[in-house]
């Protein structure tokens, strides 16, 4: 048996999406990472409870880190316990993807950011993407090309 093409998350599994991350930023490349998550975090997702709004992937020591996701506590979280949840978590990549993140990085006006959370088999997976951003005017300039299609879309079945 050989190895398939991996199936993208199902809607039923995913956890979090960042809408607004292709709205403010043109995605080059996408990659899948594990995270490293503590049980009470893994309780937290498994109820929906996070945020990726302002993520982004921090590299450090030849480590990559999601910075400035949120995963709030339940309210029933043990007593031993202190949540923090606004903490970086350590993102599991090959070595070769994470040589590939650092290449896309450092290049002038390169960033990563997460753009999904979901299920894969039990564990908890990220969707890195590397992104360049977008300036007002090709924001603009995506509106009216969606604009263009919507209304092209309009007359295409009204005249069928």
């Amino acid at each position: 048996m050989g190895k398939g093409k991996r199936k993208q998350a199902a809607e039923s599994n995913v956890i979090a999406t960042n809408r607004k991350a292709r709205h403010d930023y043109r995605i080059e490349e996408t990659l899948e990472a594990g995270l490293v998550l503590e049980g009470w975090e893994v309780k937290s997702l498994r109820q929906g409870r996070a945020q990726l709004r302002d993520s982004y992937v921090h590299l450090q020591n030849g480590e990559a880190w999601l910075e400035g996701s949120h995963i709030s506590p339940l309210p029933s979280a043990s007593t031993h316990v202190d949540p923090q949840p606004g903490r970086a978590r350590k993102l599991l990549l090959h070595r070769r993807e994470l040589n590939r993140l650092i290449g896309a990085i450092e290049r002038r006006g390169y960033t990563a950011i997460a753009l999904k959370l979901y299920w894969m088999r039990g564990r908890a997976k990220a969707l890195i993407g590397t992104a360049q951003g977008k300036r007002q005017h090709d924001k603009r300039a995506a509106e009216r090309d969606r604009d263009w299609q919507r209304q092209r879309q309009r007359w295409i079945k009204n005249a069928g």
